[in-house]
């Protein structure tokens, strides 16, 4: 998390005061005497925010408030003012200031103008961030975290369908993050211009599904659960498709939509055209190596929300997080970091008051499950990724009643 402050004041007592009470806080200060000393810090996407007196000798804090503004439109400048400069203050918020405080201001009211400003900043940076890795072309790389093998076969399957016209059929567990993927892919398809609409198809009517693919128009729509879709619905969102072009429909679903299909549940020919690109998206249990670098960047956007430092995650509240199932994934995760954040009791708790065995047995049959899921279910591949005898890698799998073919796609 950025943590400058760009510090502007000419009484040298006061500056120095301010920067201890800053650096006490954890955050990185440039301390400048004047508007000439500060100028060359300030440049675009400066990762921090300014803090300036308003009266100085020579150019005032209004003159650099101006600069910034030039220089970076979004930067926030917090202002300090002396006893009866209030009126200044309120005009100087009127010219994009971001908050004044009145001299000489309590440390508490100071670090928490600085938290609301740096949570601001963050939004911006990480704006910039996604619009230039947008223009790059790769928004997978900055949406779509791990460092597994399965998280990089999902960003390249993403990568190798979002530049096509046809429909998507992106499926996966619960809280996986399937509407995730779905804008990835529209924001990684010729459409990403147009809207990306998203939509519950649970209760969906057939007049209603016109509109909604009228504002979608040159874009995408997302249909969440497309499996919960009424019969009448179902039957036009198959003419609007093969009436096309018009709208392209990503669809998500947690079920298995060929039984589904297959057992008259669900329009057969509808699933056909939407299965004609399928994007799998893998549950935590399949990629356990994954959960510390999404909780930490579930753990740093809380924070960010939140408007508080981000707090350090320890290798050993990381092992308890690797050692539970997940069965909520992304979604639970995301819930587990806020409670982090927040210092709320953690579920993990429970998890460490196992006892070691009990904890590495759940790191054992996690990794057994990833292994399975990466090679498609393929108990002898999988054995061998983890350099286990066959017999070996059975037992194990009977140990914890795990079933090869439930994890073959």
């Amino acid at each position: 998390m950025i943590r400058t402050v760009l510090l502007v004041d000419d009484d040298a007592a006061v500056r120095e005061a301010l920067a201890q009470t800053l650096e006490l806080a954890d955050y990185s200060v440039i301390a400048a005497g004047s508007f000439v000393a500060a100028k060359d810090h300030i440049r675009d996407d400066f990762p921090g925010v300014i803090v300036s007196d308003i009266r100085m000798p020579g150019r005032d804090g209004f003159h650099l408030l101006s600069y910034a503004r030039e220089v970076d439109s979004e930067l926030p400048v917090v202002l300090l003012t002396g006893e009866g400069d209030i009126p200044m203050a309120v005009q100087a918020m009127g010219q994009g200031a971001f908050d004044f405080l009145e001299k000489p201001c309590a440390a508490a009211d100071l670090l928490a103008v600085l938290s609301r400003a740096f949570a601001a900043r963050s939004q911006v940076l990480d704006h910039r961030a996604a619009k230039r890795e947008l223009e790059k072309g790769d928004p997978a790389a900055r949406l779509l975290f791990g460092l597994s093998p399965q998280a990089d076969a999902l960003r390249n399957r993403v990568r190798s369908v979002a530049p096509t016209q046809a429909e998507v059929l992106v499926t996966g567990p619960p809280g996986s993050g399937i509407s995730k993927v779905a804008e990835v892919i529209h924001l990684m398809s010729p459409r990403a211009q147009g809207p990306f609409v998203k939509r519950p198809a649970s209760g969906l009517g057939a007049d209603a599904l016109q509109d909604i693919c009228k504002d979608a128009a040159a874009g995408s729509l997302f249909l969440d659960e497309v499996s919960a879709m009424p019969e009448a619905t179902q039957y036009a969102a198959l003419e609007m498709i093969e009436n096309g072009p018009g709208v392209r429909i990503i669809a998500g679903t947690t079920a298995d939509l060929a039984e589904m299909a297959a057992e008259g549940r669900f329009n057969a020919d509808l699933f056909y055209r939407l299965d004609v690109m399928r994007v799998r998206v893998p549950s935590l249990a399949e990629r356990p190596e994954d959960i510390p670098v999404i909780f930490r960047h579930y753990v740093a956007q809380a924070a960010e929300q939140a408007g508080i430092a981000t707090p350090d995650v320890s290798s050993e509240h990381l092992a308890s997080l690797m050692a539970r199932d997940w069965p909520g994934n992304a979604r639970s995760l995301m819930s587990a970091a806020m409670r982090f954040v927040l210092g709320m009791p953690e579920d993990v708790a429970a998890a460490a008051d196992l006892g070691l065995n009990e904890q590495m047995a759940r790191v054992e049959r996690s990794l057994l499950i990833a292994a399975l899921g990466r090679h498609n279910g393929r108990a002898s591949d999988a054995a061998k990724s983890l350099k286990l005898p066959r017999k070996t890698f059975y037992d194990k799998l009977a140990r914890y009643g795990i079933r090869p073919e439930d994890y073959r796609r």
